[in-house]
């Protein structure tokens, strides 16, 4: 951020900021000088709210005198002002034991993760799944429907299951779909699904599949199945936690923020963007870029298994988020699911 401040004017806006989060009500000076030892008058810190006020930190709803940080103020106040201490162990175990994965398939998991992170920072969890292209192939069936019509299941090495169905062969009986089946799961087991592709693409090309009936149909049918990129899965938990926030009680404020946890398409696109980061990606508001969040600030951080897999978790709360609480949730989770995904495929 391009604006200086000298320690008087940080320690009065992170003063508002942390009070706004606590109340999620304009501050005012008088409320400063009561609950904060600056040994200034009101008078001296009204003068720093207003230089505050004049360089985009804060703003002063028409409704009171008080002020309230703006987007840019939250977004001064975490890059200089916040500090991130580390959980203690206690509270790790706790965070841990707050999680069951044992026996649970990756749907499973990715839910009980949005679950979990939105029932401890009282906001709305949100998970993307590891993106198919960067699976692992553990298994493919394929499933008769009708004449033409063949049902694709895949399963990858952490247990992310994917369904599609493909135009195929109306020939086929199940007796050599099930053959099919049984040499791609021994071909590809292992590979990632750009390796795959690959193979496919290249033994498709190769002129000796035309001898072997069988397999040109394996490989025209995994080739049909495993090409297209399978839309992102989203899992949204505890939705309606946000709606108890005082900044969406408006009917028109509710829409809004509807709207954007409705639009899986905005939310994928966030969870995509922090992808190509590493460690925990802080979305803010107006200030998140390209991307409007309509008073919402999103929290995440990506998770991997030792193949490679990558998907992205966080939580979406008011700009007005706890985020010295929500943080080390956000970035711990991530930590303990890569640990949980490792295992898995060990």
């Amino acid at each position: 951020m391009a604006e200086t401040l000298n320690e008087r004017s940080q320690n009065i806006l992170e003063a508002i900021v942390e009070d706004y989060i606590a109340s999620a009500e304009p501050v005012g000076s008088r409320a400063i000088t009561r609950r904060h030892s600056f040994n200034l008058s009101p008078a001296s810190i009204r003068n720093v709210m207003a230089d505050l006020e004049d360089m985009g930190l804060l703003c002063s709803p028409h409704t009171s005198a008080g002020r309230i940080p703006t987007a840019k103020g939250f977004q001064y106040y975490i890059d200089s002002l916040l500090e991130i201490r580390d959980l203690s162990s206690r509270e790790r175990e706790t965070l841990q034991s707050s999680y069951r994965f044992q026996g649970m398939k990756m749907e499973d998991i990715m839910q009980e993760v949005g679950r979990v992170m939105s029932g401890l920072s009282q906001y709305t969890g949100l998970v993307m799944a590891p993106k198919f292209s960067s699976t692992v192939f553990r298994q493919i069936e394929f499933i008769r429907l009708s004449e033409g019509r063949v049902l694709v299941i895949y399963v990858s090495e952490s247990g992310l299951v994917q369904n599609k169905i493909i135009t195929a062969d109306a020939g086929l009986t199940n007796q050599q779909l099930e053959q099919i089946s049984n040499y791609l799961n021994k071909e590809l087991n292992g590979l990632s699904i750009q390796e795959v592709r690959a193979k496919l693409s290249s033994e498709l090309q190769e002129e000796r599949v035309r001898f072997d009936q069988l397999k040109k149909q394996a490989l025209s049918l995994s080739h049909a199945a495993l090409q297209d990129e399978v839309e992102n899965q989203i899992y949204v938990s505890g939705a309606s936690l946000m709606l108890e926030q005082p900044e969406f009680s408006s009917p028109q404020q509710m829409k809004k923020l509807i709207q954007t946890l409705e639009s899986k398409s905005l939310l994928i696109e966030l969870l995509d963007r922090s992808q190509s980061a590493q460690g925990v990606q802080i979305f803010i508001g107006s200030e998140s870029s390209q991307i409007d969040l309509d008073g919402c600030s999103l929290i995440t951080s990506n998770f991997s298994n030792q193949k490679g897999a990558i998907g992205t978790l966080g939580v979406i709360g008011p700009v007005r988020m706890n985020y010295s609480k929500v943080i080390p949730i956000v970035d711990f989770t991530a930590q303990l699911v890569s640990r949980v995904l490792g295992r898995e495929i060990e």
